[in-house]
């Protein structure tokens, strides 16, 4: 029985450079994400807590219906909302400059100046420049 096209259809598109480059960019973006999470969540909301009144961004909740026996409380937790919308900010501006960091270093490598180089004459430009030699040649 002869191999099926799926398979190496599928063998193909996996082996495209594009789709192992997204892959690892995925992998270290996930990686990245956890750094930055800790950086909002460990060093950057902390003191502005402590500069807020001491508010811990990830326990502001507020309380739709109260617990009772047999139900647990009902809660809107906003200040989670505020948490990752910082978390999301703060990527968002690192992968940014990152970006902008490496568009500029490829803008420079595309940047050398090539030596200009003359057009090519059109047909009436040669034959105007030979009878100008013969021309001069007579005189």
């Amino acid at each position: 029985m002869a191999k099926s096209n799926f398979f190496q259809d599928f063998k193909t598109f996996a082996m495209k450079g594009n789709v192992v480059d997204m892959a690892v960019g995925v992998i270290i973006g996930g990686a990245f994400g956890k750094i930055v999470t800790s950086l909002v969540q460990d060093i950057i909301m902390p003191p502005i807590g402590v500069l807020i009144g001491g508010v811990n961004f990830t326990d502001l909740k507020w309380v739709i219906k109260d617990a009772s026996e047999g139900s647990e409380s009902v809660t809107l937790n906003y200040g989670n909302f505020i948490q990752t919308s910082f978390d999301f900010l703060i990527i968002a501006f690192s992968i940014f400059c990152v970006i902008r960091i490496i568009t500029k270093l490829t803008k420079k490598d595309e940047q050398k100046p090539e030596a200009p180089t003359a057009p090519e004459p059109t047909k009436e430009e040669v034959l105007l420049t030979e009878i100008r030699d013969i021309l001069a040649k007579k005189n």
